[in-house]
Parts: structure tokens; C-alpha cells; sequence
């Protein structure tokens, strides 16, 4: 049989009664009777708990030595093929290329084993999400598969030439990439500043819950993504998200502009400083004045420069900041040091001498807020005038984690990165902020 992870009186009761992962069984209990698909188990699980997938797709634990009795009533679903039926496709419709880099946005359970998996042929594809089937041709190629808290610079640029070679082919109206949400907004604005010029619209999306449960948002999202990259009339770099915690639409924000704000909530992605520039429902993509000025579809002609340099560092300044941090930074070889400052954008003064002698040896340091909303004005207070004076770069309102990304980018690919970092390249300083 299969163990799945379990051992100990777990192990021994699948044993006793002959069932494996992914044999579907009713289970008696003190507590009453359920049916479900035996789940595998983490190595540091308990041992003293089974793990059933109910019918709602919810999992629950039963506790071994509650169990009376354990009852085998089918063995393990057929594994998904590449043969699996599609919907039909409608004929004309326009071709997206959908680039998969990890996540769940396009994975399935498999109940054979009870894990989810890749679900990125273009016929599971559509058998899992077959309203597709109607918006667009969609071509599915895997690129990597990591957590997006595992990506690094080295895999936006992976990212960034294989959308590049996508785009050069001149096949796609549209391109998607799939992406874990952990760190979707980095890669966001990565991607802006690595492909300006875009003719197309390129859409990451990804899913808070996993696509095996009831709640997921995964389903709703790639069809968002889909509608938008088919149907916009802008290009650019975009993030596709649930506006709400319904599921009646669909949030598309600046790719500079998005922060995710929520641990885990479908809505957990917000336009910052902006409004989203879309809002996709029943299968239209309805623009809004997002207070960006956005390029056209079909318009730009596509400047890739698609290299990073990692020595940037982000510290987020707090009452009691040992300013040997900044010093440490200077020595340890980053070229760059995004401040996170309060309010305005202040530091102690205790922080002073450090700065200086961090941009007195060449580093390129700069000021964001940490508050969410607002932009930096370090001419209102002495604290900020003081910092203008030692070579403190102001970066208004630009987003900490983009400021991060577009540093990266800049040092890498900019003649003069101070000044590129004061420069609106993608969105990333907007002009007004909205009420």
C-alpha cells in the first residue's frame, strides 16, 4: 500500500483495513460517519491523525482512535492525461501565450496521490477552466515551478526574455504569466522596467486558494487574466486579481502600482495611489481612469533589458534603527539602499553620519514611506531637508517593494541610476493622488 507520508497508528490503521492514499472510503467514528479521498500527510504531522478530503473539497482530520471502522468504496481516480477533452473552440478567437512559473493559479488535485499538480496542457487546461475555451486560444508552456518566495533577480530575467521571445514571435495578442502571490508585485514591476515598449498586454495572475478547494479563487482570476490580455485596448505590464471577496469581478492593476495587503483574502491585491485600470466582468473588460497614463495595444515597439543587479538592499527604519545597519550595507558591497522611512520620509538623525558615509562611498541611497498611501515631501520638516543635503534620493510616491525592483534594474541597465530613479519609467510616480 501506499503510505503517503504516514507512519505510527496512522500508518498502522490504513494498513489494518487495506486502503492507501487516494482510495476513497467511509469512515465511522464515535462522532458519526463521513466519506471522502484519503490524503497524504506532511513528514512533521502528527501520526495519530488521518486526513480525509470531504466531498465539499475541504480536508478534515479523524483522529485514529475515534475510528470504529474504515470502509473502501473506490480506488484512486484516473489520473488526468493529455487526452482529457476540451470544450470545443470557437474559431478566430485571439491566441494568449501563458507562461507558468509556479503557484496554484493553473494546478488541479491529482487523486491518486491527493497533492496538487500541474495542470498546463492546453486540453486540462481547458477541461479545468472551459469558460477559456470561449475567450481565447490559449498556449501553455511551464518555465519553472518555484515558490514565489524562492524567486530571485536571476528568475525575473527568465521571466523577462522568455515574454521578450514571446512577443518577438508576433503570434500573440496577449501574454499571461502564472505566478505564485507571495511576491507577484516584485516580479510586477520587474517586468515593467525590463520590457518597456510593450505591444501587448502582459498579465500575471495568480491564486490565494488553491484550486481544489471550494473557495478558490484560481478559476475566476485565469478568466479575468484571459479577458483582459485578449480584449484591452492598452498594453504594459498588469497584475489580475479578485476585486472583492465575491466572485463577480475582477481587479487589473498597474504592474508599479499593486501591492498585495492581505495575508490571505482573494481581494488581497490593491492598486496603490491609483485606481485599477480595469474591472473584468461578465466577459468584458471595463477601463477605467486609473490616473496613469497607459500606451496603446499594438503601438510599442519592444525594448528588452532584462538584467538585474541584487546589490540592493530595502530597511524599513523604526524607532530604536541601529544605524550600523546602513554602514554594514555600505561594506558589505550593495550599491543601493531603499530607506522605508516614516511619514514623510524621515530617519533619526542618529542615522545621519552613517549616510553620509554610505553616499560619500558611492551608494545610491533612497527615500520611500512606509505608510501605504501618500508620496515622500522631505522639504516640509528640517529632518527631511537634512537628508536632501547629505544625497538622499526622494522617490514621492513610488511603492518600496517597486522602488526595490526598479534599484535592481536601474543599477544594471541605467547610465546614470540616480537620475533614473527620480524618472516616471512605468507608471511608478504618479502625478496626482486620488482622494
Amino acid at each position: 500500500m501506499e503510505s503517503g507520508g504516514y507512519r505510527g497508528a496512522g500508518l498502522k490503521i490504513l494498513s489494518k483495513y487495506g486502503v492507501s492514499v487516494g482510495d476513497t472510503v467511509r469512515v465511522m467514528t464515535g462522532d458519526g460517519e463521513m466519506s471522502g479521498v484519503i490524503m497524504p500527510r506532511y513528514e512533521s504531522a502528527s501520526e495519530d491523525y488521518i486526513v480525509i478530503k470531504l466531498k465539499s473539497g475541504y480536508n478534515t482530520g479523524v483522529e485514529v482512535s475515534k475510528v470504529r471502522s474504515l470502509e473502501k468504496l473506490a480506488g484512486p481516480a484516473k489520473a488526468a492525461t493529455a487526452d482529457v477533452q476540451a470544450p470545443a473552440q470557437k474559431p478566430g478567437l485571439p491566441k494568449i501565450a501563458l507562461i507558468s512559473t509556479g503557484g496554484t493559479i493553473a494546478s488541479k488535485i491529482d487523486y491518486r496521490t491527493g497533492g496538487v499538480r500541474a495542470a498546463l496542457s492546453a486540453s486540462e487546461l481547458y477541461a479545468s477552466v472551459p469558460e477559456l475555451a470561449g475567450i481565447a486560444s490559449v498556449d501553455p508552456e511551464v518555465l519553472m515551478s518555484e515558490y514565489s518566495e524562492n524567486l530571485k533577480p536571476e528568475h525575473w530575467t527568465a521571466i523577462a526574455e522568455k515574454v521578450a521571445e514571446k512577443v518577438k514571435l508576433d503570434r500573440y495578442d496577449g501574454i499571461m504569466v502564472s505566478h505564485g502571490t507571495d511576491t507577484m508585485h516584485y516580479t510586477a514591476a520587474a517586468l515593467s522596467f525590463a520590457l518597456q515598449g510593450l505591444p501587448v498586454p502582459v498579465v500575471l495572475v495568480g491564486a490565494q486558494r488553491s484550486s481544489d478547494r471550494p473557495s478558490s479563487d484560481a478559476a475566476l482570476n485565469l478568466i479575468g487574466a484571459t479577458t483582459f490580455a485578449a480584449k484591452a485596448p492598452v498594453a504594459g505590464v498588469f497584475v489580475a486579481m479578485h476585486s472583492g471577496t465575491s466572485d463577480d469581478a475582477v481587479a487589473v492593476h498597474v504592474g508599479t502600482r499593486v501591492r498585495k495587503n492581505h495575508t490571505s483574502r482573494r481581494d488581497a491585491f490593491e492598486s496603490i495611489d491609483v485606481t485599477p485600470v480595469a474591472l473584468v466582468k461578465e466577459g468584458k473588460a471595463e477601463m477605467q481612469s486609473s490616473g496613469i497614463e497607459l500606451a496603446q495595444r499594438g503601438r510599442g515597439k519592444l525594448d528588452a533589458k532584462t538584467k538585474f543587479d541584487s546589490r540592493v538592499m530595502l530597511l524599513k527604519y523604526h524607532p530604536g534603527f541601529d544605524p550600523d545597519l546602513i554602514e554594514h550595507a555600505a561594506k558589505a558591497g550593495y550599491k543601493a539602499i531603499i530607506l522605508e522611512g516614516t511619514g514623510l520620509g524621515h530617519v533619526s538623525k542618529d542615522c545621519f553620519s552613517a549616510l553620509k558615509k554610505a553616499v560619500g562611498a558611492g551608494v545610491m541611497v533612497c527615500m520611500a514611506s512606509q505608510c501605504i498611501w501618500g508620496r515622500v515631501s522631505m522639504t516640509v520638516y528640517d529632518t527631511g531637508r537634512d537628508l536632501l543635503d547629505i544625497g538622499v534620493i526622494p522617490l514621492s510616491d513610488m511603492i518600496s517593494e517597486t522602488a526595490t525592483a526598479k534599484a535592481m534594474w536601474a543599477l544594471a541597465n541605467a547610465g546614470d541610476p540616480k537620475k533614473a530613479m527620480q524618472e516616471n519609467m512605468a507608471g511608478e510616480i504618479s502625478s496626482a493622488i486620488p482622494l
